[in-house]
């Protein structure tokens, strides 16, 4: 998974940081996990599944992610997909009631300096 592969780094349960997607191959590092990186500058930390609504929001604040770009190898993504998205995006996705649900055994514990973990378990599509 190469040197940025995010296994060490932990999730927001305080757990080994899983795998967000391999298929789209998600992530800053595009290693399919949800890293910060050596230097913990990477932002791309939420787990999420995408929905239409959610795309939709994302696309009218300026981030287009329905749309592929082949020169990056990014087919686009579409309602269902996992993707590692900034946490600031999602952040402000909740703030207009648009948040997408997250995966938290996929989601960077380096979030919770901007998202609370309550917050984050109201959106959780795993917890048992």
């Amino acid at each position: 998974m190469g040197r940025f592969a995010g296994p060490s780094e932990f999730n927001v349960l305080g757990e080994p940081l899983q795998p967000c997607s391999s298929d789209p191959l998600t992530g800053f590092f595009r290693t399919g996990y949800c890293a910060a990186g050596p230097d913990g500058a990477a932002v791309h930390l939420v787990c999420i599944e995408a929905t239409d609504e959610f795309l939709e929001f994302s696309a009218s604040v300026g981030n287009d992610l329905s749309t592929p770009h082949p020169e990056y190898s990014f087919l686009g993504l579409v309602s269902g997909n996992r993707w590692c998205l900034v946490a600031g995006r999602w952040a402000q996705a909740h703030a207009a009631g648009k948040a997408p649900k997250v995966f938290l055994r996929s989601t960077n514990q380096a979030v919770l300096s901007l998202i609370p973990i309550g917050v984050l378990k109201a959106y959780a599509l795993d917890l048992n």
